[in-house]
């Protein structure tokens, strides 16, 4: 018996091996058989076939092709990129028996140090222990695999192999998993980084980077940080690229990290980063860049944390301050090392020094004008195009972080010089300049918007506009800043409005539009300026409406329909809706019709989520805009508003179309009541889904309280249903210890918040005597009075949640009368409203005063 079984399990290993060492064939009808063939080994018994496939990863024997695609195999058939799918796929891996995966273990384990460069087996074992080791499932893995490096029997290809998954684990694993074993890894890494062979050292050194968040307690230490520190810095001297980038990696990261621990290192690592700095190796020279851009953000937070009376635990060491008079001069040397056709997506060391000097400027703000003015005046106008460039992307770059009166003095004499480069014969001049005046319009507008140059900063935009792409994007980038700095008083643009406006739309419609983002920054750029538009300049705003919706259904009315083609479908969508919401209800009405036609022949013709979700956001403003005149297009759109609703595996479709029902509620009102069984159908189906994305389930609730709100008593017959949900949601204990899961419950306790007043106010009536249907939630007022003191008791909670829990006590108040005193007249409510007019925001403090008010009043009442 077991001898046929042992038989059988040899046959199955030898087949299986023959096929996979023909995946490397470059017939592709053979690739597809062998592909059908492998999936439906797994289909039909996925743990004999993961344990065939470890046992051909586990003789060294096999073929190496075959072993590689083994593990990639039993890799693929464990995890995934796509988190819905690796959370099945791990739910699947531990149905097995215990028998099975103890198996399957054994021989990934031992396939460690069997196998040539890069090891398969790494990554089996790392994603096996991202699953078990949580559940305390794998529990000598950690010991075993710091055994494997420190051991000096091992070979060095089964240390890099073990190290190589430790850095797996540490890089997937939640800190607190891997908390008692920090010793046991940073002891076997320490060790692999003070191995001769290169490829030891570099594994080590990767697997440190991964494991920075796990040690903390020893760092906390100062004989263990020392010998950390030791280890890393002798490191970023080797000969081996590799390791000494690597290295320099982990002082990036070591430095984010325990900032406060560095007063005694610095003095090394100035001339180690320093060094980086200047080496002609881009990938060195990064790191080095990377080292003083985290100093100078770690001690930017510090000082803003301390400017909003934050407490923080770290002292300011100012290390970025003390090294600006030697690291400025070599970062603004790597500004001139650019080239004319640098590809804009291609991070290299001039860039990364752009934004050095910027988070510099930041922290050090005025002490660093001494460091840049000599050579910012110096090569402004440098025959060499590279150092006007530097020059220039150095001024931009230090307007962030200086006071506007510093940077006046320092921008007025060389506008005119801006003005002149933005015709520099070097592109990259003309690019940066364009930049530059973005950057000003962002940080001092006024320096342009109120002085006699603007026109001809407003001329070289729009004929800038024609200029390579790369440029035509800072231009379109540097008109969305002017708008915005220039708000709802754009007035000092009327005279140029018209060109602007022209200017843009020609520049969406550039053939090369597709490069440097250009087509979706003029786009913006256009959104920017008619948000902002000036009161006379309407006419240019009612004629940019009716070319957008003209290039709309030119568009969607295309036979085939191309990546390019759904951009720009997105794009003239959301144009839309900045243009419609500046216009008139009177002149919307009048396109209404054909808006609807165009957003309907989308939604009924796309499959594409994106321009699903796109449609409907603009369906949102002509919702606001028409009002109750929107009603006469729900039969022919309610379709689609349901599908939305129904897709809630889509998730930006779905909040989409969430979103549109509450703008539906307050347009339509009593008008959507109609439409009600169908919306609350599929808003519950989606709350009761434990897979769908939980961001909607916060929004679901608070739309409960708009449609209560907008539809008033014909909320009763769904009343049991919301609040019973309510309650449910109320009650969900979730850990307080993980920061994101404490943001989730304070988005669905604003959720919940947000029903209770619409609830309250749409029962009650607009009136000032309340409607008899508000008595129906009169059972219900004690739990929701113990809910608000909960929740504002809880330390974590969000400022908003204080500001609607005071609001909704004045409603309850305005809404029973004398009925809500025994419930609301307590010392905690009045504690409550107290934190509210002793609260820095203003509208929590006045809602505050008005329910003590209105609480006063009813107690009087009572009397």
């Amino acid at each position: 018996m077991s001898r046929t079984s042992g038989n059988m399990i040899n046959e199955e290993v030898v087949q299986i091996t023959n096929l996979l060492e023909r995946t490397i064939s470059n017939d592709k009808e053979e690739l597809n058989q062998i592909q059908k063939f492998l999936e439906h080994a797994a289909q039909t018994n996925l743990p004999g076939f993961l344990k065939t496939l470890s046992n051909v990863l586990l003789y060294s024997v096999n073929n190496p092709v075959a072993r590689i695609a083994a593990g990639l195999q039993i890799k693929n058939h464990i995890t995934s990129k796509d988190e819905a799918v690796k959370i099945q796929m791990k739910q699947r891996w531990l149905s097995f028996t215990e028998q099975d995966r103890i198996f399957i273990k054994e021989n990934i384990f031992k396939a460690l140090g069997t196998e040539s460069r890069p090891s398969s087996a790494a990554q089996c074992v790392a994603n096996v222990a991202i699953i078990e080791l949580p559940l305390n499932l794998w529990p000598g893995l950690i010991a075993s695999l710091a055994t494997n490096v420190t051991d000096p029997n091992s070979t060095d290809v089964l240390r890099e192999a073990s190290l190589e998954s430790i850095g797996y684990i540490c890089a997937e694993t939640d800190r607190d998993v891997l908390k008692t074993e920090s010793n046991t890894v940073l002891t076997a890494i320490v060790h692999g980084m003070t191995q001769p062979n290169s490829h030891v050292c570099l594994a080590a050194t990767t697997a440190l980077y991964n494991s920075l968040e796990f040690t903390k307690g020893n760092f906390e230490k100062k004989n263990e940080r020392d010998y950390i520190m030791e280890v890393v810095c002798k490191a970023t001297q080797s000969t081996d690229t590799p390791i000494k980038v690597a290295s320099l990696q982990c002082l990036v990261k070591i430095v984010s990290l325990y900032y406060e621990h560095m007063e005694l290192y610095m003095t090394t690592l100035f001339p180690i980063t320093l060094h980086a700095i200047k080496s002609e190796l881009d990938e060195e020279a990064l790191q080095g860049i990377e080292f003083w851009s985290s100093i100078a953000e770690e001690e930017a937070e510090i000082v803003y944390e301390r400017q909003c009376q934050e407490q923080s635990d770290k002292k300011l060491m100012l290390y970025a301050e003390g090294a600006l008079e030697f690291i400025i001069p070599v970062l603004m040397e790597k500004l001139t090392k650019q080239e004319e056709g640098d590809d804009d997506d291609d991070w290299n060391p001039c860039k990364s020094a752009g934004v050095c000097i910027m988070l510099l400027s930041t922290c050090c703000q005025s002490n660093i004008v001494p460091h840049v003015i000599p050579f910012i005046n110096e090569n402004i106008t440098n025959p060499d195009w590279r150092y006007r460039d530097a020059s220039v992307m150095t001024l931009g770059s230090i307007l962030g972080g200086l006071d506007p009166n510093a940077l006046k003095s320092l921008l007025e004499p060389n506008i005119p010089v801006l003005i002149h480069l933005m015709y520099d014969a070097s592109i990259a001049v003309q690019d940066t300049s364009a930049w530059t005046f973005g950057r000003i319009f962002e940080f001092v507008p006024d320096l342009i918007i109120n002085s006699p140059c603007l026109s001809d900063v407003l001329g070289v935009f729009i004929k800038g506009l024609k200029s390579e792409p790369r440029v035509a994007t800072n231009i379109c980038w540097a008109f969305s800043s002017l708008a915005q700095a220039t708000g709802e008083d754009m007035n000092v643009l009327t005279p140029y409005f018209d060109y602007i406006i022209q200017g843009l739309l020609e520049t969406t419609e550039r053939g090369d539009g597709m490069r440097s983002n250009l087509r979706s920054a003029a786009y913006e750029a256009l959104m920017d300026m008619i948000k902002c538009s000036p009161a006379d300049c309407y006419e240019t705003v009612k004629n940019t409406t009716l070319i957008i919706l003209t290039r709309l259904n030119q568009i969607i009315n295309l036979q085939t329909m191309n990546e390019d083609c759904i951009d720009m479908q997105g794009l003239l969508c959301a144009t839309l809706q900045s243009v419609i919401r500046k216009m008139s209800g009177q002149d919307v009405e009048k396109i209404a019709d054909a808006i609807m036609n165009a957003l309907l022949v989308m939604l009924s013709t796309s499959k594409d989520s994106g321009l699903q979700e796109d449609a409907l956001m603009a369906i949102s403003p002509l919702v606001e805009n028409l009002g109750k005149g929107f009603n006469k297009y729900m039969e022919y759109f309610k379709t689609y508003l349901f599908i939305g609703l129904q897709n809630n595996m889509e998730f930006q479709v779905c909040l989409a179309a969430i979103g549109l029902v509450g703008d539906l509620s307050r347009a339509l009102r009593e008008d959507l009541a109609p439409h009600c069984d169908q919306i609350f159908a599929l808003l519950f189906e989606t709350l009761r889904n434990n897979t769908v994305n939980r961001n909607l389930k916060p929004q679901i609730l608070s739309t409960f309280g708009d449609i209560a709100l907008g539809i008033g008593s014909e909320f009763k017959k769904y009343l049991e249903h919301v609040l019973n949900a309510l309650v449910q949601v109320a009650q969900l204990q979730l850990d307080p210890n993980d920061a994101e899961i404490v943001d989730y419950l304070n988005e669905l306790r604003e959720g919940v918040l947000a029903a209770y007043v619409g609830i309250v106010q749409g029962l009650k009536g607009e009136g000032y005597t309340p409607n008899q249907d508000v008595y129906l939630l009169e059972a219900h007022l004690p739990f929701m009075v113990q809910y608000m003191i909960s929740i504002c008791s809880d330390p974590n909670a969000h400022p908003g949640i204080l500001k609607s829990c005071c609001g909704l006590v004045g409603d309850l108040c305005t809404a029973f009368g004398a009925k809500a005193c025994p419930v609301l007249d307590n010392g905690q409510v009045h504690e409550l409203l107290y934190k509210g007019r002793q609260s820095a925001d203003v509208s929590a403090k006045s809602l505050a005063r008005w329910s003590a008010k209105e609480l006063q009043k009813i107690k009087t009442l009572a009397m």
